[in-house]
C-alpha cells in the first residue's frame, strides 16, 4: 500500500473519530434538555397542585334557604348521618366526598368490615358529607351526590345507596355526579329508592344547603383531607399500620 493511500485511511479515520465525538457531544445535550424539560413539568404541576390545594373545599354553587337535614340525622347541627347500633361501645366518624377517589379506596378495604361490625352491633358509623373536589376540580358533584345521599337517608336506603355510589364513581376530573339523572339512574341500584319523592328530593337539591354547612363543618374542624376516619376521636386513616383486621379487634376489644 502507497504511503499517500495510507495517509487517506489515517484521515478518514481521524475524521470519523472527531464525528463520533459530536455525535456523543449533541447526544449528551440533548439527554440534559430531555432532563431539564421533566423537571420543569414536575415544577408545573407542583405549581398547579398548591393552586388546587389554596381552592380545596370552595363550593360555587349558590343554594339558599335553610338547612333542612335528612330524616333520622344527629350530632351537633344534625350534620351526622348515623348508622348501627345507637348503643355501640366504638364509633366511627366518617368524613367523605363521594367524588374523592381516596374515599373510594377506604371504602373498598374496609366497607365489609364495617358493614359486620354494625350489623352485630359492636360499632355505630357517623357518616358526615363534603365537597371538596367540587371546590379542587370545579363542578357541583360532590354536592348534588351528598344531596342524594341524604335524600336516600329520608327513604331509609342510605348505606345501600352510599356504596353504590361508590361503586359507580367516575374518575375525579369527571363531573359526572353533577347530573341528577345519573344519579336517579344509581337509585335503580338499590330496591325501592327510586320512588317520585327520592327523585323530586334529588332534583330539587332538598338537602343542598345542609351539604354545605356540613362542608363548612369539615373545613373549619381542621382536617387534613378526605377521607378523615375517627375511631372514638382517634384518627386511625393516619396510622399506616391499620388493617381491617386491626380496625376489628379495636372493636371487639372496646366491646369485651
Amino acid at each position: 500500500m502507497s504511503e499517500k493511500n495510507r495517509e487517506g485511511k489515517r484521515t478518514a479515520r481521524e475524521r470519523l473519530a472527531v464525528e463520533r465525538e459530536k455525535q456523543k457531544s449533541r447526544d449528551k445535550r440533548r439527554r440534559a434538555l430531555i432532563v431539564g424539560a421533566s423537571v420543569v413539568c414536575v415544577l408545573g404541576l407542583a405549581a398547579v397542585i398548591g393552586v388546587v390545594a389554596a381552592n380545596a373545599g370552595k363550593d360555587d354553587s349558590e343554594s339558599a334557604g335553610p338547612a333542612v337535614a335528612p330524616s333520622g340525622a344527629q350530632g351537633k347541627d344534625g350534620l351526622a348521618i348515623p348508622v348501627g347500633k345507637e348503643g355501640a361501645k366504638s364509633t366511627l366518624t366518617i368524613w367523605e366526598d363521594f367524588r374523592c377517589p381516596a374515599c373510594k379506596g377506604f371504602e373498598l378495604a374496609y366497607r365489609d368490615t364495617i358493614h359486620q361490625l354494625t350489623d352485630k352491633g359492636q360499632l355505630r358509623v357517623e357518616y358526615h358529607l363534603a365537597t371538596i373536589i367540587d371546590g379542587n376540580m370545579g363542578g357541583t358533584g360532590s354536592r348534588k351526590s351528598a344531596n342524594a345521599a341524604a335524600c336516600a337517608q329520608d327513604a331509609g336506603k342510605f348505606t345501600p345507596y352510599h356504596d353504590v355510589l361508590y361503586d359507580n364513581q367516575p374518575p375525579e376530573t369527571d363531573d359526572a355526579f353533577a347530573d341528577n339523572d345519573k344519579l336517579i339512574e344509581l337509585a335503580g341500584k338499590v330496591d325501592g329508592l327510586d320512588t317520585p319523592a327520592f327523585q323530586e328530593c334529588v332534583k330539587n337539591g332538598t338537602h343542598d344547603s345542609w351539604v354545605e354547612k356540613s362542608n363548612k363543618a369539615f373545613l373549619s374542624g381542621g382536617f387534613s383531607g378526605t377521607p378523615t376516619v375517627l375511631l372514638d376521636g382517634k384518627n386511625i386513616y393516619e396510622d399506616r399500620s391499620m388493617t381491617p383486621a386491626k380496625l376489628k379487634q379495636l372493636v371487639r376489644d372496646a366491646n369485651k
